[in-house]
């Protein structure tokens, strides 16, 4: 019998098994057992450019989430949980051909309720950084146990005002876990370093999608990260990338049915600009394009474990 799962903040207490077997369901909010079910492995290109580079970051695309973000652009795995079951020595496996691919660093997507698997597939180090690459809505209590075995974290920062989180990604303290769980990646890694070719090697890099109507919101996101963090702690990744995903329709959501306008990205623009953060990025209007969204068909993910 496997133990209760408290590995994120909702801490639901689910029995998942070790495996999943067709046609039977498995509770907790994930839904998922606690062998890793991997939709992709394969060099993303996509990333900031720190983690990134030139090569490309070795990406591997969990399924499942705990959180419930109605405009996912990654739907058909965080929401139903499309995806190839594996063990952790199979995972171990991936990391080490996406690294004789060239890749920079290993970069974990959606990894927390894997926890134990990807603990495990860390067990020896990496010859390149790992990446822990999440929506934020993290454990402190789970992150702890990473500390040494992850260099570089990217988490978002997608909310400042809970009413906002719970409308829609189905949680009542977003804002709350999102930033002890930034707090605690920043004590781990310590402010940024770059590696000779500008590649992160160390540190954070905090993730914010602009959504269509909510400018007060990113504006108060940009005030926390300025409050908490001086020029040379982390990067700020400002992104314009959002179009309609998921379940938003006119008639779901129709208030988020669009892209975001040019006016609203050049007003929180500006606010970053004048903020006090002085290392990040931007994003230009044709980031909001179906082509940058990767094709979860399994790739790089099938073999023995």
């Amino acid at each position: 019998m496997s133990e209760p799962c408290n590995l994120c903040p909702r801490k639901c207490h689910a029995l998942r098994p070790l495996n999943r077997v067709e046609g039977e369901s498995i509770p907790g909010i994930c839904g998922l057992p606690r062998n890793p079910v991997v939709a992709r492995a394969g060099l993303h290109h996509w990333e900031e450019p720190v983690i990134s580079g030139t090569k490309g970051s070795g990406t591997v695309f969990f399924s499942g989430c705990n959180l419930q973000c109605v405009f996912c652009q990654n739907y058909n795995i965080s929401s139903q949980k499309e995806g190839i079951q594996i063990t952790p020595a199979r995972l171990r496996e991936i990391y080490m051909e996406l690294i004789g691919l060239g890749a920079h660093n290993i970069n974990l997507v959606t990894p927390q309720h894997f926890t134990e698997s990807i603990l495990e597939s860390l067990a020896e180090p990496l010859p390149v950084p790992v990446v822990y690459n999440t929506n934020g809505y993290d454990s402190v209590e789970t992150l702890r146990r990473f500390e040494g075995k992850v260099q570089i974290y990217l988490p978002d920062c997608k909310y400042a005002d809970n009413a906002v989180a719970h409308r829609y990604s189905g949680v009542k303290d977003y804002c709350e876990r999102a930033r002890e769980a930034i707090l605690e990646m920043f004590r781990q890694t310590g402010p940024y370093q770059l590696n000779s070719e500008g590649l992160l090697t160390r540190g954070v890099v905090i993730r914010h999608l602009l959504l269509p109507g909510h400018v007060k919101d990113t504006l108060q996101v940009i005030q926390w990260v300025a409050d908490h963090f001086k020029p040379g702690d982390i990067f700020f990744s400002l992104m314009r990338q959002y179009m309609p995903c998921g379940r938003v329709s006119d008639t779901e959501f129709p208030e988020i049915n669009r892209k975001v306008t040019y006016k609203e990205y050049c007003r929180v623009r500006d606010a970053l600009l004048k903020s006090g953060i002085t290392d990040g990025y931007f994003q230009g209007g044709d980031a909001a394009s179906s082509q940058f969204i990767p094709v979860f068909d399994g790739t790089g993910v099938a073999g023995e474990g």
